[in-house]
């Protein structure tokens, strides 16, 4: 009696910072910073440069939504393929190879002139900083206990903090100097990351080196198609206007990255389970990369703030979304994942509908924007408290597919809104889509919660069955 009563003691005070101690934290925070550095960069053409970038170009409303959104989709698109890659590879190899690869276009626009093609072609090199994704995740989550995976995937995932940085310290930066000169500092933040990911990173995950060649193939490949599909959609050549052609590239691309995937993997996409995943995915992230990369051009074409106030209350947003994210992944630890999303879609279906609607000013409007990235935050980290339970001998894979698909929903949400602005005049149209795309969702969840909830949710009797979360 006396001994079950100290152990419930025990487990009583374990707490966050036992938790953390469970596990390697060096490489969970380097993970952070990787994840971090990455999606800084990744959001560069948008939150912290974008309206700078547009009226040097004279950029329409829709090829400023496309100027955010070919970044963010190619972080979904290559989110396959590096999850693919680190199945077979030590994920610390790619970490420092994407950190070189996504510091090119930095170098680029301050060496060369550059017009509005060449920024879709370097969206693609600044797309690898967001696919840090699909690494930084199960590396982290590689070195700890599968009762804690919601709080340190949550942690990890908090690299979301990066769009925050975009919208607080490049803006200033940028009045002053120009937007080329801001650039570079983000060429700080990536050597402090490269720095940190050799030192410090630990990969725990078991791999598979006979996929190594092929993954590498993979993803070159969907490089390559990525560039030369946006090139040829844009330039209208199919017949298809460019505005609307790009809208095809995930379809197009996507599919190639798909086909070259392991058979194993793409046998993963003939059941229910990862489309459903991949649905909530590109609300929750989709929804928050989607809106950190317009807000701001919606704050200043919407209500008519300048950039320097777009990008802090786009910092403060984000910061939310981003904070909020590990909490989402621990009360999702507590009371199971599934709940979190039926109260997260119902809060963003709501908050949509009311601005699509309504177009409500800015005092109005921006509360709601707030709320809106506070449901992200929750819905990210509920989604990757679910992934590791659903998938434990597959996370590296499942989470390349399941981020790819958030890519995608930013990327649709990016041009979708600024397509609505530029046809329609203002942004409600991209708000009512995406609020009843949130329905859909919450149907099929609500539909499915039993079901989910059965393995969603990690009991007390259940914490000793440890596995390998990324097997």
């Amino acid at each position: 009696m006396k001994n079950n009563n100290k152990e419930k003691k025990e487990k009583k005070k374990v707490g966050i910072i036992e938790a953390l101690k469970s596990g390697d934290i060096k490489t969970l925070i380097a993970s952070l910073i990787y994840f971090d550095t990455g999606f800084m960069v990744w959001l560069l053409f948008g939150p912290a440069l974008g309206l700078f970038i547009a009226q040097e170009l004279g950029l329409s409303p829709a090829e400023k939504g496309f100027m955010v959104a070919i970044p963010i989709l190619a972080a979904a698109l290559f989110r396959i393929p590096f999850g693919y890659m680190y199945q077979a590879i030590n994920g610390k190899y790619i970490a420092l190879a994407g950190i070189i690869l996504s510091a090119l276009p930095i170098i680029y626009v301050n060496l060369f002139p550059i017009n509005y093609t060449t920024l879709l072609i370097l969206g693609a090199f600044l797309g690898i900083g967001g696919a840090s994704f699909a690494i930084a995740l199960p590396m982290a989550g590689s070195n700890y206990p599968k009762k804690y995976q919601g709080l340190v995937l949550g942690l990890a995932a908090a690299g979301n903090l990066g769009a925050m940085m975009d919208g607080l310290i490049f803006p200033p930066i940028a009045e002053t100097y120009g937007w080329r000169t801001a650039a570079l500092v983000a060429l700080i933040f990536l050597a402090i990351a490269f720095i940190l990911c050799y030192s410090w990173i630990k990969d725990s995950c078991l791999k598979r080196p006979e996929l190594k060649y092929h993954a590498i193939f993979n993803f070159i490949v969907t490089f390559i198609s990525l560039i030369a599909f946006t090139l040829i959609l844009y330039s209208g050549i199919i017949g298809i206007s460019g505005k609307f052609g790009l809208l095809l590239l995930p379809i197009i691309v996507g599919a190639i990255s798909i086909l070259l995937l392991d058979k194993t993997y793409r046998n993963a996409l003939k059941k229910r389970d990862p489309w459903i995943f991949m649905l909530f995915y590109a609300i929750t992230f989709g929804g928050f990369v989607g809106m950190s990369g317009s807000v701001a051009f919606i704050l200043n074409g919407q209500y008519g703030f300048d950039p320097v106030l777009a990008g802090m209350i786009m910092a403060l947003l984000s910061f939310t979304g981003a904070l909020i994210r590990p909490i989402g992944g621990w009360i999702s630890d507590k009371i199971g994942g599934v709940k979190v999303l039926l109260a997260v879609f119902t809060a963003i279906a709501f908050c949509d509908l009311v601005l699509g609607l309504f177009l409500p000013p800015a005092f109005i409007g921006v509360p709601l924007l707030w709320l809106l990235f506070v449901a992200f935050g929750l819905g990210n980290g509920a989604v990757f408290q679910l992934v590791p339970l659903r998938w434990p001998r597959a996370t590296g894979m499942a989470t390349g597919l399941i981020g790819a698909a958030g890519g995608v929903g930013g990327f649709y949400l990016s041009s979708t809104m600024g397509l609505a602005k530029e046809l329609t005049g203002s942004y409600g149209l991209g708000y009512i889509i995406f609020g009843v795309i949130s329905l859909i969702a919450l149907t099929a969840l609500y539909f499915l919660r039993h079901e989910y909830h059965s393995w969603g949710y990690v009991r007390e009797e259940e914490v000793k069955k440890e596995v390998v979360v990324c097997e």
